[in-house]
């Protein structure tokens, strides 16, 4: 707290209070100099920000990518939650397994084959709290600071904020309207090897990227892993959306092909419930040990009350019909977006048509920026996300992130209709 603030505290607070905020006060600057280099990278996600803000009354928010979870059985769940404590709580309460139960990784190995993943064996799965964390354990396993890893531009913010932690350096691959481009990858690989960096691997959301909603397109996904592998690169494929595909045909994983080459990491955040953070890594049988070594150092084991509800849920529920519920769902949310998009914005503005995912990426025109425009809609009665929170660049960024998953089409339209007002008069004013 400044001085200033003291002194006007001074007419309200005891003289007792005031000298315990000194003291915290002194105590919080003495103890800056203990920080670590690696804390100085940690920075709060601008994601969390704008959740915080949206939770406001009478706020459209298009801003947070959070499921549907009215569409679940939640008296049907309570029930089972209860019996599994009922039946079960000694198990349920009590330490676990590092690697996770094998009843869950069994069956987390017919979550994969549904998206394509025919091959995957219990033991090389390793269950973590959510995608998160397997993105965290991947980085403390492979990452030295200085050493480089890859990533689409755009990317997902909660990977940028663990790569900033672990001091490594993110170099992005240029993207186009049918994923992360083959030969930019290649040329950008050639460049840093030439100034010596080391390239530890590629991280990359294939299906309907966050933030962009882009899939790669099927004729790159081999050329990218090939491209990985001939420069000793290990792939990192995230796949949350993979089965929210809601339009268009299913395109096999990067792992499907390449079980030695792509770690590939799934969640149940985005396909059943996001608080109970469960996801999982599938690691390559060579790498499999210090994977699961470093992510029983973190956790030292994923709950295992959670994982029996997770379960329950895969073996008693109807769990790939409720996945037909939220496309379904989604599918009428994007649509909705994409036809105010279509109505409300002003020219020069274009955006992305996911097939599926929670997120459309939207482009204004150059010299626009988006972050000073927050603060704008939201005094207009909607929230977004700017572009520049998916990118390690700290340059201003003409795009923003609409998300439509968790809004019903006649709130996202009045979303629309309030923020187009905005951008029109910032291209206005350019």
């Amino acid at each position: 707290m400044s001085h200033e603030t003291l002194d006007a505290a001074a007419g309200t607070l005891p003289a007792e209070a005031i000298d315990a905020i000194e003291r915290a006060a002194t105590s919080a600057h003495r103890h800056e100099e203990l920080f670590s280099e690696r804390a100085a990278n940690i920075r709060q996600s601008a994601v969390r920000d704008v959740f915080d803000i949206s939770l406001r009354p009478g706020l459209v928010s298009l801003a947070g990518g959070s499921p549907y979870l009215q569409s679940l059985p939640l008296e049907r769940l309570a029930a089972t939650a209860a019996r599994i404590i009922a039946e079960n709580g000694l198990t349920a309460l009590q330490y676990g397994s590092g690697q996770g139960s094998e009843e869950l990784r069994t069956q987390i190995c017919d979550v994969m084959a549904a998206e394509g993943i025919t091959d995957a064996l219990p033991q090389n799965v390793v269950i973590t709290a959510g995608s998160q964390s397997a993105q965290d354990v991947a980085t403390k396993v492979f990452c030295n600071p200085g050493d480089v890893v890859l990533v689409e531009d755009p990317t997902y913010v909660g990977a940028l904020n663990t790569f900033e932690a672990y001091q490594v350096q993110v170099e992005t691959v240029e993207m186009d309207d049918d994923g992360l481009v083959p030969e930019q990858l290649e040329a950008r690989i050639a460049a840093l090897q030439l100034a010596g960096k080391n390239i530890k691997f590629l991280y990359t959301i294939p299906n309907f990227n966050n933030p962009s909603g882009i899939t790669l397109a099927a004729d790159r996904r081999q050329r990218i892993v090939d491209i990985c592998r001939s420069a000793n690169i290990l792939v990192v494929e995230d796949n949350p959306y993979g089965l929210l595909r809601f339009g268009g045909e299913p395109l096999a994983p990067l792992r499907a092909a390449n079980p030695d080459d792509v770690i590939y990491m799934g969640s149940f955040s985005k396909i059943f419930a996001p608080g109970l953070r469960i996801g999982w890594a599938l690691v390559p049988e060579h790498l499999q040990r210090r994977y699961y070594l470093a992510a029983e150092a973190v956790t030292l084991c994923p709950p295992a009350f959670n994982q029996m509800l997770v379960s329950a849920y895969l073996r008693d529920y109807d769990w790939k019909g409720q996945i037909e519920t939220y496309r379904g769902l989604y599918a009428e949310r994007c649509a909705a977006l994409l036809a105010a998009l279509e109505e409300h914005m002003p020219p020069g503005t274009t955006w992305t048509r996911p097939e599926g995912g929670f997120f459309v990426w939207v482009t204004l025109p150059d010299g626009v920026d988006t972050y000073p425009l927050l603060r704008k809609a939201i005094d207009a009665g909607v929230v977004f996300i700017p572009g520049a929170a998916f990118t390690p660049s700290d340059d201003p960024s003409n795009k923003l992130r609409l998300a439509f998953s968790a809004v019903p089409p006649e709130a996202i339209a009045e979303g629309v209709r309030r923020l187009a007002p905005v951008l029109q008069q910032a291209i206005a004013a350019l």
